[in-house]
């Protein structure tokens, strides 16, 4: 069953920008502000919000996906490339890995740390989730790693990422989530809204980005009401996996037929 939150987003014309409720047609514009602006210093805010932790938690995912030589893949809202780069050594030179972003300021700079590393054969591909412009059945393995919650529409990306899958393929979505124990709950929270704001104050110049970055964690669906939008999207055999108990998820869901 799908969420509550997308019965109303689809039955109204407004949704949430973090916690602010914009009309559906400024979501976009407004999360493209977002992305442009800390392009730059994404990389650099992702090892200190996180404490470097955030290597392990893709580590883990591109383990997790398991991409085999002649492969081909699809990383969605892959951002500055660091998921595609490893799958690009994975697949090998009879596989395709795509990287795809829908914010151009983003894409150039996963191209360009990806040409850094050597790999000038991993095509880059400006698109919206929501729209992904590629035939039906094209990729054994699908991620969006951290961008499923900046979508306007998630079960249209839940289908289209679906669509675009083989039969047998797998999808990953690696998200924020909901921490399994109150305390921790609690905690972050105060992390959340308290140090990760003046962290972009201070490093990137851009508070409130990151004041939006904390919000939209706290309106992404949980683990088990994305399992379901998963499944209602057309995927079986959905698995959760939870890191740093629960401040990340991984969920893993395979397209049957």
């Amino acid at each position: 069953m799908a969420s509550e939150s997308s019965k109303n987003e689809s039955a109204s014309d407004t949704t949430h920008f973090g916690y602010e409720q914009v009309p559906v047609a400024e979501k976009r514009g407004r999360v493209a502000g977002v992305f442009t602006s800390v392009a730059h210093k994404y990389d650099l805010m992702n090892d200190l919000m996180s404490l470097g932790i955030h290597r392990v938690w893709k580590r883990f995912a591109i383990d997790l996906a398991g991409v085999r030589p002649g492969e081909k893949v699809l990383d969605v809202a892959g951002g500055t490339g660091d998921l595609a780069r490893e799958f690009a050594r994975a697949a090998g030179p009879r596989g395709l890995v795509i990287l795809s972003d829908i914010n151009a300021a983003m894409l150039g700079e996963g191209r360009k740390r990806l040409v850094d590393h050597g790999l000038v054969n991993v095509p880059a591909v400006q698109a919206n989730a929501e729209a992904l412009p590629f035939a039906e059945g094209t990729f054994d393995c699908i991620t969006i790693g951290f961008g499923l919650r900046n979508v306007t529409d998630k079960d249209a990306a839940l289908r289209s990422m679906t669509r675009c899958l083989k039969p047998g393929g797998r999808l990953l979505v690696m998200e924020f989530s909901k921490p399994l124990n109150p305390l921790l709950g609690k905690a972050y929270d105060q992390y959340s809204f308290k140090l990760l704001p003046l962290m972009g104050r201070v490093v990137a110049r851009d508070e409130a980005s990151y004041r939006y970055l904390a919000e939209s964690i706290r309106m992404h669906p949980d683990q088990q009401t994305l399992k379901g939008m998963m499944e209602n999207a057309g995927l079986a055999r959905v698995q959760v996996y939870n890191l740093s108990g629960g401040i990340v998820a991984v969920h893993r869901g395979f397209r049957l037929e």
